[in-house]
């Protein structure tokens, strides 16, 4: 490390001069001025020093350093060496004798020393860091210094020059100005001199009344002309339309002359420029205009224009014949204002921001370049070029980014109007008491529909398939206490979504529970949606009839969900009932009678309807069907109904017994025709005026929900980044489903769309409601997807193209069928594995040598079976130390195929000879087996 000073050591180690210098006068040196320099040497010394006074255990080192740091050894060794050389000819050789020194040097280091070193070494290097460090910092500093002084110096250069431009334009304007008073006042007095001229002798030539008609072919002088010329007297040439050679005209610099001069004789004007008079009245060179005070250019009304303006007009006439002319062109050209002039602050603009926004279009909105708004997308992690499409939080997160305003787009005309017609016949409407609407729910084959067909003496359950319902059935009954709507969800797994859609729109859920099972999965997802939608819930304990039925065990399980029932000091009612035999039904009828009373459920019966769509599907005589609850108002039959982004005029309205009604109230279910297509099953549907704003709205809707679908969800940076990782490994089975209602299609493509791992991915490219069509086939075909039919079937057209593709197309009416098939089928996309089972173990107990075979293991079976056929791994102390398989299998002297547990053997490994005793023969197959997901 090279010497250093006081003070830049002070400053490498962050400390005051003053205090280094005191440490140093401690440690025995003695430095007075922070200019002098510190060795390496005196530098360890310190640290010694402050190690020990800080207790780092050098106490020693004044001991330790009296006695010698290294020792070197040295030894010398002489030794003789007898050479024999030859002799001459016929003389016998003799030996001489050579001696040979041998020197060796050692070193002895003190290990105190080499560890002191290594301890010194990597301070010293961070202290040349941290110097380094500092000289850098210092020339990064003066560099900066020397830019802004250049910068200034700059600044100072471009101040002056704008000064001296200014001075420049100050005085040009002062220079036109005081031409302008010049021209004013030679007009004045060019005003003055006519009458003078006028009192001259008259001719047929001053008779004309304006200096700007054109003359009449020129003519030979007359005598008054030449007597007026001769006689010296001041005559103006122009004010008697006569035209005069430009080079008897006086020069713009002479404007500068207050009083005109005297105009001298005029020569006799050359041919050329009469013949030019004669036939246009123009002089040479284009030149058509009278420079002298008082001419044409003051006399056409000129005189409001401004300085720069008249600099523009005169930059624009004639050509520039002198450089005088082209000068003064150019430097009125350049006066003029056409400078742009840059905003002195930056601008910011309120977006405004929907749903979906391209990229594009934010970027003109707010406008700035489209690849800025890409770039600041980037650094959000979202992958967009500038024609994709981001929503709306996204969106707002870039206008912030760049410094703008981002303001919600207001909502549409159409949708407001609707709404507030909505609000308005929910507040002004008179409303009164409506029917409940209930919810069965509960765990497939518990008794639901069974249930529900005692109450309304009917058989469904006979006709579902598979005895299982896969449809929201929507129903109200007559009983004893009233009118009361029943809506009978599925309890499959897969139904989810109907279940919490029939939560939703329900008032009460009636808790089917079979007394001989128990709370199932289905059963606690019900309890989550009753209480997801704040509903009360009753508990239907069926099959009460059997002999097995547990109500205790029920309620205690239902107690684990925090269902309590009254008789345990809860606040749900559990009512005993049996499908079959009809035991309890009455009580369940009061007990849903006395809950709907103390809701006081009441709706506006008079007004426009409103509800929400139960189911939908699309019949092949009869077009799209939805399902309906009406909620508030009446439906009537032409009414016009917005139904999610379908519309339509109500054909027909149609009760669950498929009776025609003329209208529906609230609470009251209703299957409804006329719509243009099929509804989303959730959706709301409102009835509106006219159809106009029927049309409007879904329109609206519809375009809405385009744009939200083409927001694109997969230009995450985290996303592109976990499909990178998946590689082309994973199989992809593709799948088309068809079904006969909106609500099945749900339930199959998110059943569908859950099978898979990290191997395989089921994919449903489409899913609709309404048999195969030939356009469904087709999109197979290029897809190479499986058709899948849920109660529907393909038509003629369809069946043409299935085979002459050769699709494979399934048709299921139970959606357990539908899962299993496709799992095999994305089953069979995984392939198989290969796996090893050992199915025998040998010990070798004695090693023989054969001529033939070389070593044979004398062996006992412990485990299993040995089989000749099969490979096999020689292990010695459990390590795998060989992997073949068998040359011979040998018991006593005969050649087998297999030997059982129990028996001993003979065992030739081929082409392995190093069999001792003591070691183990496993012998094993490989077997395949195929992967399930």
């Amino acid at each position: 490390m090279s010497d250093v000073t006081i003070k830049q050591l002070a400053q490498v180690l962050g400390m005051p001069v003053d205090k280094l210098l005191g440490q140093l006068g401690e440690a025995g040196m003695k430095f007075s001025d922070p200019e002098q320099v510190v060795s390496s040497t005196e530098k360890v010394k310190l640290l010694g020093f402050l190690r020990r006074t800080h207790g780092k255990g050098e106490a020693v080192a004044e001991v330790e350093d009296s006695s010698p740091r290294q020792i070197t050894l040295k030894r010398r060794k002489v030794s003789e060496l007898k050479v024999a050389t030859p002799g001459g000819r016929g003389a016998a050789s003799s030996a001489k004798t050579v001696n040979v020194e041998v020197r060796a040097k050692r070193t002895y280091v003190k290990r105190s020393v080499i560890a002191e070193e290594a301890s010194a070494e990597p301070e010293r290097e961070e202290a040349v860091r941290k110097l380094a460090e500092s000289q850098q910092q210092r020339e990064q500093e003066e560099s900066a210094r020397a830019e802004a002084e250049h910068r200034r110096e700059e600044e100072a250069q471009q101040r002056a020059l704008d000064e001296q431009h200014k001075a420049e334009e100050a005085a040009r304007i002062a220079r036109e100005q005081q031409a302008a008073a010049h021209a004013e006042s030679a007009a004045e007095q060019a005003e003055a001199v006519k009458p003078a001229a006028e009192d001259a002798p008259a001719s047929p030539v001053a008779a004309e009344p304006e200096p700007e008609t054109k003359a009449e072919p020129a003519a030979e002088p007359s005598a008054s002309e030449s007597t007026a010329a001769g006689s010296g007297g001041t005559t103006d040439h122009s004010s008697f339309g006569m035209i005069v050679p430009r080079i008897h005209e006086p020069r713009k610099r002479e404007k500068k002359v207050v009083a005109p001069a005297p105009a001298p004789a005029p020569a006799p004007a050359p041919a050329a420029p009469a013949a030019d008079a004669a036939r246009g009245g123009k002089a040479r060179h284009g030149r058509d205009r009278d420079d002298t005070p008082g001419g044409k250019r003051f006399a056409s009304g000129e005189l409001h224009l401004s300085a720069a303006d008249r600099a523009r007009r005169s930059s624009r006439r004639g050509k520039p014949g002198r450089g005088a002319s082209r000068d003064a062109s150019r430097g009125s050209t350049a006066s003029g204002p056409h400078g742009f002039t840059r905003p002195t602050a930056a601008v910011v603009r309120e977006v405004m921001v929907g749903d979906a926004n391209v990229v594009a279009e934010l970027a003109q909105k707010m406008a700035v370049k489209g690849s800025e708004v890409v770039k600041a997308l980037f650094k959000m992690g979202v992958m967009a070029t500038i024609n994709q499409t981001i929503d709306h939080d996204t969106a707002v997160l870039v206008i912030e980014e760049l410094g703008h305003t981002p303001v919600d787009a207001s909502a549409n005309d159409a949708e407001a109007a609707l709404a507030a017609h909505t609000q308005s016949v929910e507040l002004d409407g008179e409303k009164s008491t409506r029917p409940p609407v209930v919810t069965i729910m509960g765990h497939v084959d518990h008794g639901k529909t069974s249930l529900l067909d005692y109450i309304r003496r009917t058989k469904v359950a006979s006709g579902e398939a598979g005895g299982i319902t896969q449809h929201i059935g929507a129903y109200h009954v007559d009983t004893p206490k009233g009118v009361i709507t029943f809506l009978d969800t599925p309890g499959h797994a897969a139904f989810t979504a109907m279940r919490a859609r029939g939560a939703q729109s329900t008032d009460i859920v009636v808790l089917v529970v079979a007394a001989d099972d128990g709370v199932m999965p289905q059963t606690a997802e019900a309890v989550k949606h009753a209480r997801a939608a704040k509903v009360p819930l009753i508990v239907a304990l069926n099959k009460m009839d059997k002999d097995d039925a547990n109500p205790d065990h029920v309620k205690q399980g239902l107690a684990n969900l925090e269902v309590i029932p009254e008789d345990w000091g809860g606040d749900t009612m559990f009512v005993p009932v049996s499908a079959k035999t009809g035991m309890g039904v009455e009580d369940l009828l009061e007990a849903i009678t006395v809950q709907a009373e103390v809701m006081e459920l009441t709706a506006v019966v008079d007004g426009p309807a409103s509800g929400v769509v139960i189911e939908s599907s699309l019949d092949k005589g009869r077009g799209p069907v939805a399902t309906v609850l009406v909620q508030q108002g009446t439906l009537k039959r032409g009414d016009f109904v917005v139904c999610g982004i379908e519309y339509g005029r109500m054909r027909a309205l149609v009760d669950e017994t498929g009776k025609t009604v003329q209208e529906a109230g609230p609470s009251i279910p209703v299957q409804v025709l006329g719509l243009s297509g099929v509804p989303e099953a959730g959706d709301d549907f409102v009835a509106v005026a006219d159809e106009r704003l029927a049309r409007q709205v879904a329109e609206e809707r519809h375009q809405k929900r385009r744009e939200t679908r083409l927001v694109s969800k997969a230009n995450r940076l985290e996303d592109i980044i976990a499909q990178m990782g998946q590689g082309n490994e994973q199989q992809t089975l593709n799948i088309l489903v068809k079904a006969d209602v909106q609500g099945s299609v749900q339930a199959l493509r998110e059943s569908l769309s859950a099978i898979g791992n990290d191997n395989v991915k089921v994919n449903v490219i489409a899913a609709g409601v309404g048999g195969i069509t030939e356009s469904d086939a087709t999109l197979a075909a290029a897809s190479k997807a499986l058709v899948i039919g849920f109660n529907v079937r393909a038509d003629a057209s369809a069946r043409k193209v299935i085979d002459t593709a050769g699709l494979d197309v399934r048709y299921f009416s139970i959606i357990y069928d539908v899962i299993d098939q496709v799992k095999q089928a994305a089953s069979g996309l995984l392939g198989v594995e290969i796996r090893e089972e050992i199915i025998g173990i040998a010990q070798v107990r004695e090693v023989f040598r054969s001529s033939k075979f070389g070593a044979v293991a004398g062996c006992m079976v412990t485990e299993g079976h040995v089989k000749r056929s099969k490979p096999i791994r020689v292990l010695r102390d459990n390590t795998v130390v060989f992997e073949g398989e068998l040359e011979s299998l040998r018991r006593f002297k005969d050649l087998v195929d297999e030997v059982r547990n129990g028996m001993e053997c003979g065992i030739a490994v081929k082409q392995y000879n190093d069999v001792k005793a003591g070691d183990q023969i496993e012998c094993f197959e490989r077997i395949e087996v195929a992967r399930t997901l």
